[in-house]
């Protein structure tokens, strides 16, 4: 190969470089789309707060409504659940728990023999607050929420009809049965007592301004004759 052929190939070579970039301009200058000085408008994600409020933990509903429907056989296998922890037989030995016989409406963290955490002591109030049906079904909804610092270490049962019939089933363990509470006594609880037929409207306290009549209300003006 002479000198003439190569010199053909370079610049054969510097021709094909020099369109490419060519090119490669061109087309930028054409299609160059600059950023506007002042942005239209920022879409930003909002982000949870570090250390918020924790979303409210669904609360238990009405053991009274949710027990007109338990069984207690359902319960009775639900309830081998606790049998690593606790007894329920009548006289039964305490285990790291308590036993549970005549369980319902007997006074907290007082059962004999049993060292109690001082959470449940505190939550006991001295012995004035009972196992109702309704403490019961809260407590093992979820035992460390409903009775800060005790010992239990059992994460609580949240499905209601699990709940209503190991309740059930922990009120037959008693010689005398307490009564079931009203379905929907919860809820006539809360709403204001009606007066009875025929009674005579409330009085007002001794002292008190009685009420004054409403004013009547301005005539309206006629209409003019046509």
């Amino acid at each position: 190969m002479d000198s003439n052929e190569v010199n053909k190939l370079l610049a054969g070579l510097l021709g094909t470089v020099f369109v490419v970039f060519s090119v490669g301009l061109v087309s930028d200058a054409l299609f160059a789309s600059p950023a506007p000085e002042k942005p239209g408008f920022a879409i930003e994600a909002a982000e949870p707060a570090e250390g918020g409020p924790a979303a409210p933990a669904a609360e238990a509903k009405p053991i009274a409504d949710l027990l007109a429907t338990a069984n207690v056989e359902a319960g009775a296998a639900v309830f081998k659940k606790c049998q690593a922890c606790h007894s329920g037989e009548k006289g039964g030995p305490n285990k790291v728990g308590p036993d549970l016989w005549d369980l319902v409406d007997r006074p907290v963290a007082e059962h004999e023999g049993f060292a109690y955490s001082a959470g449940m002591k505190e939550f006991s109030k001295g012995g004035t607050e009972k196992w109702t049906y309704d403490n019961i079904n809260h407590f093992i909804t979820s035992p460390k929420k409903f009775v800060k610092g005790t010992a239990m270490g059992f994460a609580g049962l949240p499905k209601d009809e699990d709940r209503a019939n190991v309740i059930a089933y922990l009120r037959t363990l008693s010689d005398n049965p307490k009564p079931l509470p009203a379905p929907g006594a919860a809820a006539d609880a809360s709403a204001p007592a009606k007066p009875a037929d025929g009674a005579a409207p409330a009085k007002p306290a001794d002292g008190a301004a009685p009420a004054k009549p409403a004013a009547p209300a301005a005539p309206a003006p006629a209409a003019p004759a046509k």
